[in-house]
């Protein structure tokens, strides 16, 4: 039987690749590292984030006190002399700051935090795989292209925003420093929403789409691609990860492709068949970001209370994102046996219903914590 340690099993990725591996807890013993005063609150925490996924409460149940670690990857010392350490033979680190604000801990957490743990599991004589979660976005990518999977060595302005930058440096660093470890780094596209449940497990990203289309206007092309996964579809993906052959030392895409990448006119058309509303379509405007400043006085009418500061902030940092108009390459995926993703466009009438009564506000919160 594996024992299986996943970080990050509270928030949206972790908490979907634990739903996985909780449906088949018979060939599989779990460590969840949680963050809490207590086990019995870590637990608590755990149940309500799985519940979200639609987790039946008898499934939740069988989760107890004796899988939870207690720690934090920004304090990685209280943790990492915990004996079930040694025991563990797959790692699945799904833990980070993802968040595209001015937090204080995206460094302490994302690198000092993460290294200092990939070393701790380092010295574990049984340790089979350790599986990071890094990001598709974390190699810079030139604009208009198929990105292909490579090793990283890029520089602090090549990045828009702190969060990427910090994911690129880690993964350099676990890879020339622990030569060692059987890493694997799986590097997830765009992950907006669940296949079945929208966005009730998190709305995060979602609402950059929503803002721009009631706005009318972005920094984008109608015609530009946009590489979106479901969380789902990214937590299977991990399983299969967990026992390929042949992945050690690998970099892999978790991503649309070519062939289930979608542009934002399609975008377009099922968000406003999911709304009821009419595509914006022709009346579309690229605009530069002075421009979408320009229309801030219109922000509270259209978005609801708002910070119009942080929605600013927030337009030019996707803004950039969207007019990169990238593609990241599945081949290798699809090599291990993964079936292609469905299309965002396919189960965005879930996120639209499952967000319909909150404010832009609202969802972007999580985005920006």
């Amino acid at each position: 039987m594996n024992t299986i340690l996943i970080t990050g099993a509270t928030g949206f990725l972790g908490g979907a690749v634990t739903v996985n591996l909780l449906k088949k807890s018979e060939n599989n013993r779990l460590l969840l590292l949680v963050r809490g005063d207590s086990p019995a609150e870590g637990l608590s925490r755990l149940q309500s984030n799985l519940a979200k996924f639609g987790v039946a409460q008898n499934l939740l149940d069988t989760l107890t006190t004796d899988n939870i670690l207690i720690g934090d990857l920004a304090e990685p010392e209280r943790f990492t002399a915990d004996p079930r350490l040694d025991s563990v033979t797959h790692v699945l680190n799904c833990a980070a700051v993802a968040s595209f604000g001015a937090n204080p801990y995206i460094w302490k957490v994302n690198v000092e935090g993460t290294f200092t743990f990939a070393s701790r599991m380092n010295q574990v004589s049984g340790l089979k795989r350790f599986i990071h979660v890094g990001t598709a976005m974390s190699c810079a990518p030139e604009a208009n292209t198929l990105v292909t999977e490579s090793k990283l060595n890029t520089l602090r302005d090549q990045h828009i925003v702190e969060y990427t930058w910090s994911k690129a440096t880690v993964e350099k660093m676990m890879s020339e420093m622990l030569p060692e470890l059987p890493l694997v780094i799986a590097r997830p596209s765009i992950v907006v929403g669940h296949s079945d449940h929208g966005c009730t497990p998190s709305p995060s990203i979602f609402w950059v789409f929503r803002m721009a289309l009631t706005l009318g206007k972005f920094m984008c092309e109608l015609d530009d691609r946009i590489d979106v996964v479901p969380v789902d579809y990214c937590a299977d993906a991990l399983e299969l990860l967990l026992t390929a052959e042949n992945v050690d030392k690998s970099i892999i895409h978790i991503s649309a492709g070519l062939n289930s990448s979608v542009t934002f006119a399609e975008i377009d058309k099922a968000m406003a068949k999911a709304s009821g509303n009419v595509p914006v379509g022709k009346s579309y405007q690229k605009v530069n970001y002075r421009e979408l400043a320009e229309s801030k006085k219109n922000f509270a009418s259209l978005f609801g209370p708002c910070n119009e500061r942080i929605v600013l902030r927030a337009m030019n940092l996707y803004g950039h994102f969207s007019k990169l108009n990238v593609v990241f390459c599945n081949e290798k995926l699809l090599e291990l046996g993964m079936p292609p993703s469905s299309k965002f466009t396919d189960y965005l009438h879930h996120c639209v219903t499952s967000t319909q009564d909150s404010t832009i506000a609202e969802l972007m919160a999580v985005d920006f914590k």
